[in-house]
């Protein structure tokens, strides 16, 4: 039970770490298309109170996996090492970025800032999905180690879901922007998320096809009989959050389109719990095979009935305090 529990734990953490840091993420994105610095400067004031804080869940899924599933820790990294150490570098330099662009002197230093911001928000945002990918294809694992070569990860599947993930992070910007901001930008926001809308909804379509044709097990979970049952409501939810969500477009409303693409994202996660469940590391580790002893498991659990209420708390409450549309010419900084 408790292996079921922290896999359980783990997978909120890692959504909470998607929704959130996604749509900032997405924002940084969409620098590459922004030319107005007063525009930048309020993109980057509606996630300045909360960016810093939306990190703290992928902390706390790699910390998890490390402490509780520490054969899946050693298998998954091992693998995937490029693609990780690459993420992590790009949200290092993203956050450089996006500290020292209020500090710069120079309109060039600032551009230079900006620039570095996009293309950090870019690489960690495509890195995340090769590690999404890479996963998801499969791990070689021999007498419990990883057995495969360092480019092992890089296929045209991963690729895929960096190029997907990109594109809805930049699709959660968007209509975050649409939710937090007023005049031409969201204007031009609701162009930016109708066309990054349509590109999501594609990709979703492809790696939903495909992810299926990776495994045998992925193949019967999706089309085999019972499991057909549970799958079914997927793909007939995301089909109603697009319709609800252009709408929410069409009819310019504030809130709604943001509120679908978070849709989205946890119904592709959900998804991907179907697809996996109870593999920790496909095709071969479970998350039984991979756990830490019970007394460990045990122990690690209590320390996180305390913590994770305390970020949830905190989170929540950030978010509210800053919860109203942001104004041209007023920092955070």
């Amino acid at each position: 039970m408790l292996p079921v529990i922290w896999a359980a734990l783990i997978a909120f953490a890692v959504l909470a770490y998607v929704v959130l840091d996604g749509f900032d993420l997405g924002v940084g994105i969409l620098f590459a298309v922004e030319r107005e610095d007063v525009s930048r400067d309020v993109m980057v004031n509606s996630v300045a109170p909360v960016w810093d804080g939306n990190e703290t869940w992928l902390v706390l899924g790699g910390g998890g996996l490390f402490a509780v599933f520490p054969l899946a820790y050693a298998t998954i990294m091992p693998a995937l090492y490029p693609a990780i150490i690459g993420m992590l570098l790009a949200l290092v330099f993203r956050g450089v970025a996006f500290e020292f662009r209020f500090r710069a002197a120079t309109r060039t230093g600032r551009r230079l800032w900006d620039i570095s911001f996009a293309a950090g928000s870019t690489v960690a945002a495509f890195c995340q999905g090769l590690t999404l990918g890479g996963l998801l294809q499969g791990i070689h694992v021999v007498n419990r180690a990883y057995a495969g070569g360092w480019w092992d990860w890089l296929s045209s599947f991963s690729v895929l879901c960096g190029v997907a993930l990109v594109i809805g992070y930049a699709l959660l910007g968007a209509t975050w922007l649409i939710w937090r901001t007023d005049g031409a930008l969201q204007t031009r926001c609701r162009g930016y998320a109708k066309a990054l809308g349509a590109a999501t909804l594609g990709l979703i379509i492809v790696v939903s096809l495909w992810t299926p044709m990776l495994h045998p097990e992925f193949e019967a979970r999706w089309f085999g009989w019972p499991g057909i049952l549970l799958t079914s409501p997927v793909p007939i939810l995301v089909a109603l959050l697009a319709w609800r969500g252009w709408l929410g477009l069409a009819h310019q409303e504030h809130r709604s389109p943001f509120l679908c693409a978070l849709g989205w994202f946890v119904l592709c996660f959900a998804g991907l719990g179907i697809s996996m469940f109870p593999l920790m590391v496909p095709p071969s580790i479970d998350i039984w095979q991979a756990a830490a002893p019970p007394s460990s498991q045990a122990f690690l659990l209590v320390g996180a009935a305390v913590l994770v209420p305390i970020i949830l708390a905190y989170t929540g409450y950030a978010y509210w305090v800053f919860r109203g549309k942001v104004v041209p010419g007023v920092h955070y900084h």
